[in-house]
């Protein structure tokens, strides 16, 4: 018998989830998702979400609160008398009386090898720190930050190149998927959990502004992860010196230079194929994107900026 559901997220990443769930003909009683935002550029219309939209579109009951701290929303909650809620991506706190508000618990998508990367950026953090593989799990949520049991774990290769924004599409698939087999297995009474371990926790922290501009003293792999885990947003950048002028330039995709630049001082142009020396070793930009502008491969974007060697970025 299908499940009763609650439905809890807010990005596209999640909103791949609640369709799957819909499809596999479980109910989802309400969707939660976090309230419209402004948008447009003087910010007088609100914009919702992309699983608010999903949900409008099932024709579904969609709930905004602010927070479900208070007591009526809670009872709220509760009144919707759900078998379990899914969560994706959500980006509110659960407080112990919704955790506990349904009949089977609260189950999470996560985007991580968990303890690794337990919170709210575990996509960009694990290409940033270099890291060779990650996945999805489903676990059963308790009070702390991503530290709940895990039934199911789904494993994700990430490549050299590979940008937080194709990780991002790869695993919002695979968790969709996985989601729909943890609920078949929770409805079938099969569902297992395993404690985490707490030892080799990590937390990815949420991206800041000041992080996101290029260091060129950091050795080239290291340069060439902050570009691609920040592709396509928030976006790494730096500045250049464009027909005199100094603009801030985005930098979308890049490769470690087979050559390095041992004795250029990090930040120089080494060649005309936007190969920039770094504190060891040297990154070729790849694709990149100027204020305004649309994304442009390097050779395209050459045309106009002309860059050429022994000039500096910044």
């Amino acid at each position: 018998m299908p499940l009763r559901l609650v439905f809890m997220g807010t990005p596209d990443f999640a909103a791949a989830t609640l369709r799957a769930v819909a499809d596999a003909g479980h109910e989802v009683a309400a969707v939660y998702s976090q309230p419209p935002r402004p948008a447009g550029r003087r910010g007088l219309e609100l914009k919702p979400s992309p699983v608010h939209r999903l949900g409008d579109e099932l024709g579904i009951e969609v709930r905004t609160p602010k927070s479900l701290r208070g007591e009526a929303e809670q009872l709220a909650f509760a009144a919707l008398e759900a078998d379990a809620a899914v969560v994706v991506a959500y980006g509110l706190l659960l407080p112990k009386a919704v955790l506990e508000g349904t009949r089977l618990g609260v189950f999470n998508g996560h985007a991580s090898l968990l303890p690794r990367w337990r919170g709210a950026a575990p996509i960009q953090r694990a290409i940033m720190a270099g890291d060779a593989e990650t996945g999805i799990m489903i676990m059963k949520m308790d009070e702390g930050l991503d530290t709940g049991p895990v039934a199911l774990t789904s494993r994700v290769s990430i490549g050299p190149n590979m940008t937080a924004g194709e990780l991002h599409d790869e695993l919002a698939t695979t968790g969709a998927d996985l989601m729909v087999n943890a609920l078949a297995q929770l409805e079938a009474g099969k569902f297992e959990l395993t404690p985490q371990l707490g030892e080799g926790a990590t937390y990815a922290h949420k991206i800041a502004k000041d992080e996101t501009r290029i260091d060129w003293s950091r050795q080239a792999a290291e340069v060439h992860n902050h570009i691609r885990g920040l592709s396509p947003f928030p976006g790494a950048w730096c500045e250049m010196e464009i027909a005199g002028r100094i603009e801030r330039v985005k930098l979308l995709r890049s490769e470690v230079a087979a050559h390095g630049a041992a004795v250029a001082e990090p930040g120089t142009v080494v060649s005309d194929d936007l190969t920039i020396a770094c504190g060891a070793g040297a990154v070729r930009l790849v694709e990149l994107q100027r204020a305004g502008g649309k994304p442009l491969g390097a050779e395209d974007f050459q045309r106009g900026a002309k860059l050429a060697a022994g000039d500096q970025v910044r």
